[in-house]
Parts: structure tokens; sequence; C-alpha cells
């Protein structure tokens, strides 16, 4: 029963972090709308913003949990400083490598980067099942990405590449940040903080560092209403709400569980520029999703009791067990 129940936790977790990165996958169509607004501008209000309303709903559990915070703030400000980062450097990829690659570097090798967090500093081992998720994930992140840049390059307004190269290597900035942060959550939550107040900390002196980045460059999003309907959107759905279900979603699952779950976001991202932005994506893209979905599929099905627990005795002595895992029995 204890792994049973375990295993539904999992599944309610992995359920959340794809909810959220469904509506993560939104933010570069909706940024297509306000053209007019930069990548930091755009950045500093969907996180800035965003974070801000996280901390104003779990201010009470924050408030309660200050001591656990403070005992933590090394974690928690490290956190906090990689929100910060985190997207400038993936706006601003979109805006040089396009919205495909952009997000399918910034995204795609997210869990690459979680995974050498949470070997290097937890010790923990990758499973089988994990690695063959990840390959998965990884190779149609790359068919996505090789798909768009060919489509890119055969079209009118090619892009330099120096101004794609920087695009991936912000890409690669930004996936570093959203692993280390999440790591960061997920590492607070697990130590005994709630959820809620875990997330409030973190984002909301996240979104206080961005403050400043807001004021210099949102000029731009109180031009027209449709820049600050679009500004409004992001802070309050993707960036807000998104980030409830992920913090929800790290409470059940390690964070190298989760960044590899929010590879649905780049599949979701291609599939919404095609109904709705107009782009065209050849076969090799419809392929790399199929792969990302195969990916989702294998790191959801349900974990039986036995292997929940021989995760568990795989644990260095003295690091946190997470609530769930999402390994399989033969992993």
């Amino acid at each position: 029963m204890k792994g049973a129940g375990r295993g539904r936790s999992a599944g309610t977790g992995a359920l959340c972090v794809l909810a959220a990165s469904v509506l993560w996958g939104t933010t570069g169509t909706a940024a297509t709308f306000a053209p007019e607004v930069g990548p930091l501008a755009i950045g500093a209000v969907a996180m800035g913003l965003g974070g801000l309303l996280q901390a104003l709903a779990a201010a009470r559990p924050t408030v309660r949990n200050a001591p656990r915070l403070r005992a933590r703030r090394g974690t928690v400000l490290l956190g906090a400083v990689s929100v910060a980062v985190y997207p400038l450097a993936f706006y601003s990829s979109m805006r040089l490598a396009g919205v495909a690659v952009g997000t399918v570097v910034s995204i795609g090798t997210a869990p690459l980067a979680s995974a050498v967090i949470e070997r290097v500093v937890d010790r923990r081992r990758l499973t089988r099942r994990w690695m063959f998720a990840a390959f998965l994930g990884l190779l149609g992140t790359a068919l996505l990405c090789v798909a768009e840049a060919a489509h890119a390059s055969d079209g009118a307004g090619r892009r330099s590449m120096a101004g794609t190269l920087l695009g991936v290597g912000l890409g690669l900035v930004a996936a570093a940040t959203y692993a280390l942060y999440s790591w960061a959550a997920h590492r607070l939550i697990t130590s005994g903080i709630p959820s809620r107040a875990a997330m409030g900390a973190v984002f909301g002196l996240g979104g206080l560092l961005l403050v400043p980045v807001l004021l210099a460059t949102g000029g731009p999003l109180v031009h027209s209403w449709p820049d600050a309907a679009v500004g409004v959107y992001m802070a309050l759905v993707p960036m807000f709400a998104g980030y409830v279900l992920f913090g929800w979603g790290l409470a059940h699952v390690p964070a190298s569980t989760a960044t590899t779950l929010s590879l649905l976001e780049p599949a979701v991202a291609a599939v919404l520029a095609v109904l709705v932005v107009g782009e065209r994506l050849p076969v090799a893209g419809w392929t790399g999703i199929a792969l990302v979905v195969m990916c989702l599929a294998v790191l959801t099905v349900p974990t039986g009791a036995r292997a929940v627990a021989r995760d568990e005795a795989a644990q260095p002595t003295g690091a946190p067990v997470p609530a769930a895992r999402t390994y399989p029995a033969g992993g």
C-alpha cells in the first residue's frame, strides 16, 4: 500500500509538471503578438510579476516557515538568482535563434544539467529508465531543432550565423539556470518546507531581482493594449499558474524527472507555431514531437512498490528522500 500510494503521488506530480509544460509552451507564441517588446522586457514581466504574485499568494506559509528558509538561505538565494537569469536568457535566445530553436535548446538540455547537479551534489544514481527517456527526449528535441533551423534557412529572413550561435549559447545558460532553480526548489521542499512556501520564497526573491530590469526595459509594454495584454497573460497564466503547478509537481518527483517531463514544452511550442503563427513543420519536426511524447510515456508509467523501495535504498546516507519517484521496476 505504501508503494502504491507513492506511485499514485508520483503520477499526480508528473501530471502537474506536464500541465505546467503545456502552459509554458504558449509563451513563445504569445510573445509574437507583442513584436515591439524586447526579450528582456518580456522575460522580466513574465517571471518578475509572476514571481511576485507567487510570493503574495504564499505569504502566510512563507512567513510561518521563515526560520527554516533562513536556515537554507544559500539554497534560496541560488534558486532566486537562477529564476532572475533564466527568463532573460530564455527569451533572448528565442529572439536571436527563433522560437523553436531557442525553446528546444533551453528546455531540451535542462534534463542533462539537472542530472549532473543531482549526481554531483546529491550523489543520486541515474536509472536506466531515466537515461532511456532522456535519450528519447533529447533526440526528439534535436530533430525539432534541426527541422526548424532548416526551415528558417530556406526562408527570406535568414538569421545570421553569429546571432543564431549567440541564441544557442543563451539557451544553454537558460537550461542551466532552469535546472538550478528546479533543484533548489526541490531541495527545499524535500527538506520539509511546504511547496507553496519554497516556491513563494524562491520566485518572490527572483521576481524582486527582475524589477529593475522591468523598469528599465518595460516601457513598450504600456504603449498599446495588445502589448499590455501579452504582458498580463505571461505573468498570470504560464508563469504564476504554471509555476504553482510545477511546485506541486516538485513535491512528488525529483528535479531531474521534472525537467525531463518539461520536454513537452518545446513540442507544444512547435505545434502552436504551426497552428497559430502559421509556421511550417517538416516531417523531421513531427518525428521529434513523437519521440518527445514517447519520452513522456516512459517517465509517467506508474512505479511499483518494489521499485520505490529499491530507489530509496539507493539514496546516500543523510540525503533527502523525495515523496515519490517515477522510476520503474527495471530501472
